[in-house]
């Protein structure tokens, strides 16, 4: 600690501290909702959960501000720690409580110089933690650079850089990380949070980004009883069920348990989604009950199940996914793998059972929300409507998605999903020779992912756009940086994966973009955008000059997808290669129809900037298309 003297003289202590800052998430509508018990539920709070884990660390507290809370550490990394702890314990804590009542804290964590005064602690180390607080998730924890980098190797927890951000009063941008809800509450084993909720036993808490009040089932009887089931959350919802072994042998067994809790784990990184914990979902395990009974007792919309059976070397692995509300029937496939490597396969069906659940999921919601009327659909119902018109990849449809998604930026303009469909809504037109001038929508594009980006940079979907539009303005190595954290984000993304491959084809790295493609291809070979997907493995493999292995690829994204000239110009440059000149002139007469005409000087233009321009104006020209 060091002394300094202000202007009139008096001395004032200064000193390094780590500040804590929490808040209560939605505090007025909680008070407008049941003062009383919302009063009484977060002095309990204080008293029972936060004061004694604040001592375990050894902090502080310096103020209680309403809902606000103010915590003075000598250890960054006691406040960290601390944070965490409040943080899966609160959850844990409320889990019998209704939703609409829970509280939940968002915190910010700062290491700064600080002035001490009679008791009370001032200076930009402890505004900047309560900037931090504002910026946090319900339930999360937002922390400064300086706390970063004295964290990083001493604590297990993986923050999220979401960047430099300016904060309001800070005169520097401040470079902040976050660490998810999901996140948080997978750190601690169950126990530890129900010792630190003082209360045992406790149902293990969700993995979805929203918590609402959801209950571990402790048995068939919980409903006859009379206790009410959880209510449905806003957002999709969805319990992955233990896949049954049909083998009956214990090492298939521990093969299905590890396939669900990877589909689990694979689910919960669509931060869309809410997906019930492993331990609430294992509670199943091996007990015949109906799919509605499990969803009503676990409050989910969603049940996924499925089987494994082993013979002969060989794994069958069977899925399907049942809107429980109706019983219906979304999605079902099979797997035949050879179990040479079974964590190879585990893996590799994990990848596509997750790439596969996605899209079928925002196509259902898009169907359950649009008999909405208008005037009652939320953000969340125009950005699903809005994907389901997207996916569908026509002219018409994606002039709606895009009025659709205007409107869910006006409700909230910052929502990220928003903004990152917006911007692959209008790149796609301008590529699709849909817009009157393809430089202004390629640079109303870009705005919307660097929007997306800003506001949630752990967003897949805005990773994914904003480094397409980078690839689109040939800035290819910050193209790949960003590609590759989508998915890191989401291994699970085949259309962020096609998008990787096409950002790897434009740089000239043949090889790497044909494994790419080709995953996304295998990823989910059934969705909407599939012509997409074989399109762009059809282009690297074009790249690569392996025309006879591109040509089946490139005729399938035609025969899915007539409107995108794209296709056909790759299609005519590999027929020209192969000589197929005759099928070429008949794409080219397609292609005029839903294209501007076809020049050499104009392909260059568009392509110079691109590894593969030479070999796709070559087979060009050798098809017949004019200079």
């Amino acid at each position: 600690m060091n002394n300094s003297r202000v202007a009139d003289g008096q001395r004032v202590e200064r000193k390094l501290a780590a500040i804590l800052a929490a808040d209560v998430v939605g505090y007025s509508r909680l008070m407008g909702v049941d003062e009383a018990g919302t009063v009484a539920r977060l002095k309990a709070l204080r008293n029972e959960l936060m004061a004694p884990c604040i001592a375990r660390h050894r902090g502080r507290t310096i103020k209680l501000m309403g809902d606000g809370t103010l915590v003075e550490f000598a250890s960054v990394v006691e406040a960290v720690e601390c944070a965490v702890e409040i943080q899966q314990a609160t959850t844990a804590r409320q889990a019998g409580i209704a939703e609409e009542k829970q509280i939940a804290f968002r915190i910010g964590i700062n290491l700064g110089d600080v002035i001490i005064d009679g008791g009370e602690v001032y200076g930009d180390g402890v505004n900047l933690a309560a900037r931090l607080e504002t910026l946090a998730e319900s339930g999360g924890l937002c922390i400064s650079g300086m706390v970063h980098d004295q964290i990083r190797d001493k604590l297990p927890y993986v923050f999220e850089d979401r960047g430099e951000q300016t904060v309001k009063n800070i005169a520097r941008p401040v470079r902040i990380y976050a660490l998810s809800t999901a996140s948080i509450i997978a750190l601690l084993p169950a126990a530890d949070a129900a010792e630190l909720a003082g209360i045992l036993p406790i149902p293990e808490p969700q993995t979805g980004p929203h918590l609402p009040a959801m209950r571990a089932s402790k048995s068939d009887q919980a409903l006859d009883e009379g206790s009410a089931p959880p209510a449905l959350p806003d957002t999709p919802s969805i319990a992955v069920l233990p896949f049954t072994n049909m083998s009956g042998t214990p090492e298939q067994s521990y093969f299905a348990d590890g396939i669900t809790e990877d589909i689990i784990t694979g689910l919960s990184r669509l931060r869309w989604l809410f997906v019930i914990a492993r331990n609430s979902s294992f509670a199943y395990k091996d007990r015949s009950v109906d799919v509605r009974r499990i969803a009503r007792e676990l409050g989910v919309r969603y049940i996924l199940e499925g089987s494994v059976r082993a013979a002969g070397g060989r794994i069958r692995v069977v899925g399907q996914l049942i809107d429980a509300g109706t019983g219906k029937h979304i999605w079902a496939e099979k797997y035949d793998r050879d179990i040479a490597d079974i964590f190879a396969v585990q893996d590799e069906i994990t990848d596509h059972v997750v790439a596969a659940i996605e899209p079928r999921l925002y196509e259902e919601e898009g169907v359950r929300v649009s008999g909405k009327p208008p005037g009652s659909i939320d953000a969340w119902g125009l950005v699903v409507r809005a994907m389901g018109l997207i996916s569908k990849v026509g002219r018409r449809q994606n002039e709606e998605a895009q009025d659709l998604l205007r409107q869910a930026i006006a409700m909230e303009p910052g929502y990220a999903r928003a903004h990152a469909l917006l911007s692959w809504a209008v790149w796609w037109a301008s590529l699709c020779y849909w817009v009157p001038d393809s430089r202004e929508a390629y640079r109303q594009a870009a705005q919307h992912a660097e929007d997306a980006v800003s506001h949630d940079r752990g967003d897949p979907w805005a990773k994914m756009t904003f480094g397409l539009c980078l690839s689109t303005a040939a800035q290819h190595e910050r193209a790949l940086v960003e590609l590759q954290s989508a998915l890191n984000l989401n291994p699970s993304f085949a259309l962020g994966r096609t998008a990787y491959g096409w950002a790897l084809l434009r740089a000239g790295r043949y090889d790497e973009a044909i494994a790419e493609t080709g995953k996304a291809v295998r990823l989910s070979p059934t969705d909407s955008f599939a012509g997409i997907y074989t399109a762009i493995h059809g282009l690297a493999l074009l790249g690569a000059r392996h025309f006879e292995e591109a040509l089946p690829h490139l005729r399938a994204s035609v025969t899915a997808f007539a409107e995108y000239s794209g296709h056909y110009n790759t299609l005519i440059s590999c027929c020209g290669h192969l000589g197929l000149i005759d099928e070429a002139q008949e794409f080219i007469a397609a292609r005029s129809r839903v294209g501007p005409p076809l020049h050499l000087s104009v392909l260059r233009q568009n392509l110079g900037r691109f590894a593969h321009c030479e070999v796709f104006v070559e087979g060009m020209r050798k098809a017949g298309v004019p200079e």
